[in-house]
């Protein structure tokens, strides 16, 4: 079967208005600085603190904005921070841990959003009739490395017109297979 890419994920945040509002000043739009793979998203110039009880690190914002404010971690930067992250599908944020971001203009302690993204593969309807697979369904993924292949089980299949073909893995899963920044994978079943 044709393999598809296998990009890592490093820690990010995706903000509302009214968070970037506080966190950057009233009537402040996201900066583009680079585009990612998924269409109309990209990385801004603009970055926050993400504060826990026990560190703090640097991230990302990426754009454009969204309906609620997401703070995506590994396991290994939840634990520096002193936190628990649940892994979940990005938006699925209800039940999850809350932080604090710190801007230039002011913080924002989040009652809930902090997660460790579970890792997934962005698909068109037409990549998923072609993969046989279904928006939802869990398969397995081989990822070829120099000196660390790796099957990841638990891989959720997400479906949607608006995405181009990419699997999305956080910075322990690159690490755990000698990713450096990308490569590629092909569904096993």
């Amino acid at each position: 079967m044709d393999k598809f890419l296998v990009e890592v994920s490093a820690r990010h945040v995706h903000v509302s208005d009214e968070d970037l509002a506080i966190l950057y000043g009233k009537d402040h739009k996201l900066t583009p600085k680079k585009d990612l793979s998924q269409p109309g998203q990209y990385v801004a110039e603009e970055k926050v603190t993400i504060v826990g009880p026990r560190g703090e690190l640097k991230a990302s914002i990426l754009g454009p904005t969204r309906k609620a404010t997401q703070v995506e971690v590994s396991l290994t930067d939840a634990r520096a921070l002193g936190v628990d992250a649940l892994i979940r599908e990005s938006g699925d944020i209800e039940g999850t841990t809350g932080i604090k971001l710190v801007g230039p203009f002011g913080e924002v302690f989040l009652e809930q959003g902090l997660i460790a993204a579970k890792r997934h593969i962005h698909m068109t309807p037409e990549d998923a009739e072609k993969y046989g697979v279904v928006n939802g369904e869990i398969v397995s993924v081989k990822v070829e490395s120099d000196e660390r292949s790796t099957i990841f089980m638990d891989t959720v299949v997400r479906v949607s017109d608006t995405y181009a073909l990419a699997m999305h893995i956080d910075t322990d899963e690159g690490n755990a297979c000698g990713l450096k920044g990308h490569g590629f994978g092909e569904i096993i079943k």
